[in-house]
């Protein structure tokens, strides 16, 4: 699927555009899996990033790593302050969403997700690599960004106003309770609405579904650009 199609187009690249663009100086493409799944094949010339979360190692929690922590991860996989990054993985574009968004939040918007993933580069009929990248010299200088993050306060605001909608994304075990992903309290932020994440991708190419598609789907469950949206 084309990424012109959508209006944020430029957030997204297809398999074409990275084997066209693999190779060059300033790109930096990163796989989002584990070990063992680089280890069976990658796009040639990626780097795997240690943790696809990026979770903060003093704590082992999901929150963010911090700004030293980050920015040593970063160097570590090459990145650099004038460096386009690449991300994909094999999970319909969950971890590859999650460094993007980690990125993103510390100021390096010149990032993008490769559209389908793994899938997307096999289909295409690219070439597989197993070895290791040569490490590049760079320099990242990180820049957080809080603006697209919310407090618990913002969302305890949002419940009580009408031009606010909280999106949950999580898996249905997790809406009703019925898991509780070793959290000490279950079920789900009052007045929520439940959708998610992959509803929006399709499960034979792993890419995202066509924005009508995707639009339809949002606005079926309330989620329209006249509201701010919150997710969790």
């Amino acid at each position: 699927m084309a990424t012109e199609e959508y209006t944020r187009s430029e957030l997204l690249v297809d398999a074409a555009w990275v084997d066209a663009h693999k190779g060059d100086p300033n790109v930096v493409i990163v796989d989002c899996e584990v070990d063992a799944a680089f280890a069976r094949g990658h796009i040639p010339g990626a780097v795997l990033v240690p943790d696809n979360y990026e979770k903060n190692p003093d704590t082992g929690r999901l929150h963010l790593m911090n700004p030293e922590q980050f920015k040593a991860m970063c160097e570590g996989l090459g990145i650099g302050d004038d460096t386009l990054v690449i991300t994909y993985d094999h999970s319909r574009s969950l971890t590859a969403a999650r460094l993007w968004w980690a990125l993103n939040t510390y100021g390096h918007t010149n990032t993008k997700i490769l559209n389908g993933g793994w899938r997307a580069w096999i289909n295409h009929g690219g070439a597989v690599e197993f070895g290791r990248a040569e490490k590049r010299d760079v320099t990242f200088t990180p820049k957080r960004d809080d603006s697209k993050l919310a407090t618990v306060d913002d969302l305890k605001q949002a419940c009580e106003v009408g031009d606010s909608i909280i999106w949950d994304v999580r898996s249905d075990g997790e809406w009703d309770g019925s898991n509780s992903r070793g959290n000490k309290r279950v079920g789900h932020v009052p007045g929520a609405v439940h959708l998610e994440w992959f509803n929006l991708l399709d499960s034979t190419t792993n890419e995202f579904k066509p924005q009508a598609e995707i639009l339809r789907i949002l606005t079926e469950h309330g989620i329209t650009p006249d509201k701010n949206v919150f997710t969790y």
